[in-house]
């Protein structure tokens, strides 16, 4: 039996080009141990008979004549003795096409072609068979009392002489045409169906015959007629009526002979090589046109097929070789750079059809041929994966229904076995073949896919019993491909020399490679691995290089051991940040254990304090470079304007790498990662400070050789710089994560430890930034404030001036601040110029009132006072911007707030001040409480109609007693305030009541004036209480004041409105206290006293002052 199998091991790799054995032989040498399950099942069959020595050319002819020439003349027999349609295609080939084709994929010359077709003519015809099973019927008569039918069937093949020998020896019309058409051995019979319509027999039959031409076959079925009693007859009858007239008609029909069911004739020439279908029974008449159907299976096969052609091989083996050979020709034709798809020429798919029928090759045969030679053809060029799981479906359809011959068996466990051995040795090498790339991954997966199918299939199971587990042997293949190719890189980063330095390049090329290589396994190639054969090839890939790069870092740090320097810790950084980003890879793990690579950062402590001075020195560096060409002008002007200069842009994309050093670092000691950030934000504080050193002296030696102008302006762009890195500086602990880092060391290091360090390095450094800013922006308000001053003063004068002459005082100080302040806002960033605009405003107003009160009392007050409160307005505009500067509150200051009522108080006319000072006395006679000097109790009310205030004076009571007896004769005067509001009103009194501090007046006036008038501000009613003296003056007993707008009928709406609403109004007694005024306490009274020149003003004053000479509230 191993012979057997050696021998069909032989005949199948004799079916190999010579290229194909030594790519096998090739990848056999890459063959991953981890196959070792596989090799105890199977023994593989090494080629003998080719010499390993032998050049390509006498191969290349050894392999023609032992393996080409056969199968040629395998076709060449089979194309002269081609028996029916081919069924695979719809085209039809002569015998000169078919002989152009395989001429062409077999490379043989006319020669060659013309001695083989010569040696072809000379061999045995074969013995032309059809080869007919007949599988089952449906729906055929039932002739038998029943109602069924004992069915069988007749076949035969009728040749044009048998045809014409029945037509001439038969007289009559017989039913029984294939009995008497040719002889008994030549018609086959299948077996009898009892009592059936629906027969099932699938029996075969070899039906030979001369010559496809003028032949037909011929199937007749009959229902087989055997004799009964006559009591089996009337039980029948008892028991069917319905057949009653079948039972008629078997009585008049001769006993014992069968009755015709139907027949089926096919012509030879008109059907295909293969044919599987249901065909009709057709009646000789038309009694029972309906008679069903058969269902038959026909080929056209060889018997006594010469056995010289291929010497002795079987007809698998070279349907084998014939696959492959037209495959070859087939992908070699090809222009496309596609992956084949299974497809071949219609030439060629008759001529395998043709050979496979005629040589009575199973399917099962049929598609384990195909996988073979697909599986081959899959390790030499690309192939589309749906033509070998096509194929392994087949197999497995077939294993079921199908037993196959012990060499095919043999021959189909080597090949999934070799298939396997071959996919695992590609997913050893999955990094070089399957690049992770959109076109190579899905070709991994079909592999993967493929060799899962493989170990499903029954078949595999069957010929490979041992325990063989595809996910371990998977697993094992990639682990064994990564210590490959770990070994290869290794090779291939050697350093150079023994230097130090280079030995670290080295080691970090090396393991750049590797972190580039977990990337891709985890980004790329593990969703392959994972959804066709569940194997996390990330974890499988990153224990490995875990375990060999841990011992590399080792070897190769021991050797610098003692030995830092600052080019050698350079070129190990990049060492631990590739180390890094693998280490972070972990996250990713399936399955967590303990890893070699969890504490690599302790291996590069020598080599942190380097790192960090390499990044200081080389930012402060960057930073001082920066300063020296940088011009101090804004960097971009414009709709979007970049006020800060070059140097500030610099000085933060310098500050960003010692940042990034912190991000890059990450390191895992939390106590150590602590004394780090303190490390880099000293560092960084440092920078910033020594940026302002140089700044100022970069602004002073720029500013020696330009105008004043010039020099402010680059002041300006000086505190815009320091401006940015303030707010650069703000964000350096969101940056920095300091919240981050003071989670991570919560419990190393204590919570004032931390917040005393970080914090205070950075306010140190903002501290010395804002007083810079603040030492530019004073120097820029001096200037500002000394020039606001000179043009207020500017606007001092002792002459009357009209309204419009104020605007024009105040002018030149407004173009200017406008001209400067729109300067420093195009020059100044709003954080800078905000920070200018709140000293200058406040500034501003400290001058203006320094201003308005050394002004000395004269006649000019009230004009400059106009002039300052409209220049305060002003400016209140200007710094308030409609709210793009200064905020109203922070304008609105307690200062500001005084300002405006001494210049709004000492603006006004001396009559808007009257109208004051009685707007003054109405209120104060609201608020005071008591009757000291008595009270007088009025009756008032305005009628609209008739513009017509009336007053009725009811009484006094409490008066002072003025006179010697201690009484007193008062008297009351009414009068409307100011008076130039009511010119025209005159002075109205009561009668005099003599010897009563209680008089009862009882006495009513009424005043004609306008509603306007009364609802002017300050309009009142003077109350005035005096003792009547014959020879003096009268005495003063007080006054009180009683707003008009208290009166009913006044407040409201305007002069016309309202008519009929004031006909009933009731009038309101009220008693109002008398006062006395204070001497000399009311500003308004001194304001307008020194008015001189207004005579109006001087009487009122006069007036009020003897009010207060008579008043007992000073005594």
């Amino acid at each position: 039996m191993s012979s057997q199998s050696d021998s069909s091991s032989v005949r199948t790799s004799l079916l190999q080009t010579p290229e194909q054995e030594h790519n096998l032989t090739r990848l056999r040498q890459f063959s991953p141990g981890n196959v070792r399950k596989l090799g105890l099942t199977r023994k593989l069959r090494d080629r003998r008979d080719l010499k390993e020595d032998e050049n390509p050319e006498e191969k290349a002819r050894r392999h023609k004549e032992l393996e080409l020439k056969p199968l040629y003349k395998e076709l060449l027999y089979t194309i002269a003795h081609k028996m029916g349609k081919p069924s695979t295609t719809t085209e039809v080939f002569t015998d000169s096409q078919f002989h152009e084709y395989i001429k062409e994929a077999f490379t043989m010359t006319e020669a060659e072609h013309s001695s083989l077709m010569e040696k072809v003519q000379k061999t045995e015809p074969p013995v032309y068979c059809l080869m007919a099973t007949v599988k089952e019927a449906k729906g055929i008569l039932g002739k038998d009392v029943s109602g069924f039918s004992d069915p069988y069937c007749m076949l035969t093949i009728l040749e044009d002489k048998d045809a014409n020998r029945t037509h001439q020896s038969r007289a009559k019309p017989c039913k029984s045409v294939v009995k008497d058409a040719v002889p008994n051995d030549r018609i086959y019979q299948t077996d009898i169906k009892k009592q059936t319509l629906n027969p099932i027999w699938n029996q075969t039959f070899i039906l030979e015959f001369g010559a496809v031409t003028g032949a037909s076959f011929h199937l007749e079925m009959w229902d087989k007629d055997e004799e009964v009693s006559l009591t089996q007859k009337l039980e029948e009858f008892k028991t069917n009526l319905n057949s009653l007239r079948r039972m008629i008609k078997e009585a008049k029909k001769e006993k014992g002979k069968d009755d015709f069911l139907g027949n089926i004739i096919l012509k030879l020439q008109d059907l295909h090589c293969t044919e599987d279908n249901w065909y009709n029974l057709e009646p000789r008449t038309e009694t029972y046109p309906d008679r069903g159907q058969c269902h038959l299976n026909l080929k056209f096969i060889h018997k006594a097929r010469d056995g010289t052609l291929s010497a002795g091989r079987s007809a698998y083996i070279n349907y084998c070789g014939i696959l492959q050979q037209f495959v070859q020709a087939y992908i070699s034709k090809q222009q496309s750079s596609a992956p084949w798809k299974g497809a071949l020429c219609g030439e060629a798919q008759t001529l395998l059809e043709l050979y496979a029928t005629q040589n009575n090759l199973s399917p099962f045969l049929q598609d384990l041929a195909k996988w073979v030679a697909y599986s081959k053809v899959y390790q030499s060029l690309e192939v589309d994966s749906s033509v070998l799981f096509q194929q392994l479906t087949s197999i497995e359809y077939h294993w079921h229904q199908q037993e196959l011959p012990y060499q095919q068996k043999q021959e189909l466990g080597d090949s999934l076995h070799g298939f396997l051995q071959y996919g695992l040795c590609l997913v050893a090498k999955y990094r070089d073949i399957f690049p992770p790339t959109p076109t190579a991954t899905p070709k991994l997966h079909t592999l993967l896919r493929i060799l899962v199918q493989i170990c499903k299939t029954r078949a595999f199971q069957k010929l490979n019993p041992a325990q063989f587990d595809l996910h371990d042997e998977v697993g094992d293949a990639i682990q064994t491909g990564t210590q490959e190719w770990f070994t290869i890189k290794k090779g291939l980063h050697q350093p150079m020399t023994k230097d130090l330095s280079e030995i670290a390049s080295a080691l970090s090329r090396l393991i750049k490679e590797v972190q580039d290589d977990v990337k891709h396994n985890k980004d790329v190639w593990n969703r392959v691995f994972v959804s066709a054969v569940q194997v996390d090839v990330f974890t499988v890939v990153y224990k490995r290089f875990d375990s060999l790069l841990a011992k590399e870092v080792r070897e190769t740090l021991s050797l610098m051991e003692g030995q830092m320097e600052q080019s050698l810790a350079n070129s190990l950084f990049p060492v631990y940040l590739s180390l890094q980003a693998i280490h972070k890879d972990k996250a990713f793990l399936q399955k967590r254990g303990l890893l070699e690579l969890t504490n690599f950062h302790e291996s590069f402590r020598e080599a942190l304090p380097y790192w960090l001075n390499q990044a200081f020195s080389t930012t402060q560096d960057r930073v001082e470079r920066a300063v020296q060409v940088d011009q101090l002008h804004p960097l971009q002007s414009g709709t979007a304007p970049i006020k800060h200069s070059s140097s500030a842009v610099d000085l933060v994309a310098c500050i960003q790498p010692i940042c990034h050093l912190w991000e890059q670092l990450s390191w895992p000691d939390p106590e150590e990662a602590f004394m780090i950030m303190v490390k880099i934000t000293e560092d960084v504080c440092k920078i910033v400070v020594n940026y302002c050193h140089i700044l100022k002296q970069r602004v002073r030696v720029l500013s020696d050789n330009c105008d004043p102008g010039s020099a402010i302006n680059m002041l300006c762009v000086v505190v815009n710089d320091l401006e940015h890195l303030r707010s650069v500086l703000t964000k350096l602990p969101t940056q920095l994560n300091w919240a981050g880092l003071r989670d991570r060391t919560q419990n190393v290091i204590g919570e004032s430890q931390f917040h005393n360090t970080l914090p205070s390095q950075l306010q140190q450094a903002q501290k010395t930034l804002r007083r810079e800013i603040s030492s530019a922006l004073d120097t820029l308000g001096k200037k500002l404030n000394t020039d606001i001053e000179t043009h207020v003063r500017s606007m001092s004068t002792r002459r009357r001036l009209p309204s419009k002459s104020t605007e024009d005082a105040a002018a030149p100080l407004m173009r200017y601040l406008e001209q400067e302040l729109q300067y420093m806002n195009e020059n100044l960033v709003q954080e800078n110029f905000n920070s200018l605009l709140t000293p200058l405003w406040n500034n501003s107003v400290k001058i203006l009132y320094q201003v308005a009160t050394q002004h000395p009392q004269q006649e000019g007050l009230m004009v400059y006072c106009q002039r300052l409160l409209y220049t305060l307005q002003c400016l209140e505009q200007c710094f308030h911007a409609e709210g793009n500067g200064l905020s109203l509150n922070t304008l609105h200051s307690d200062e500001y707030k005084a300002l405006k009522a001494h210049l709004t108080f000492n603006s006004l006319s001396s009559q808007e001040l009257v109208q004051k000072f009685f707007q003054r006395k109405t209120k104060e006679q609201h608020t005071y409480s008591g009757e000291k000097y008595g009270a007088v109790t009025l009756l008032t009310s305005y009628r609209r109609s008739d513009q017509r205030l009336r007053v009725e004076v009811l009484n006094a009571v409490n008066l002072l007693p003025m006179d010697s007896n201690g009484l007193s004769d008062p008297f009351v005067q009414l009068c409307l305030e100011p008076n130039h509001i009511f010119p025209e009103v005159e002075l109205r009194c009561t009668q005099i009541k003599s010897c009563d501090l209680n008089p009862l007046f009882d006495e009513a006036f009424e005043f004609l004036v306008s509603l306007d008038q009364c609802q002017s501000e300050g309009a009142c009613l003077v109350i005035t209480v005096l003792d009547h003296d014959t020879l003096k003056t009268d005495d003063f007993e007080g006054e009180a004041f009683l707003s008009l707008k208290d009166i009913p009928g006044i407040s409201g709406g305007k002069e016309g409105e309202g008519l009929s609403s004031q006909l009933d109004i009731t009038p309101a007694q009220i008693r109002l206290p008398l006062m006395h005024p204070k001497p000399n306490e009311d500003s308004i009274l001194r304001l307008l006293e020194s008015r001189k020149g207004e005579r109006e003003a001087q009487a009122f004053v006069k007036k009020r002052r003897q009010r207060e000479k008579q008043s007992q509230e000073g005594i």
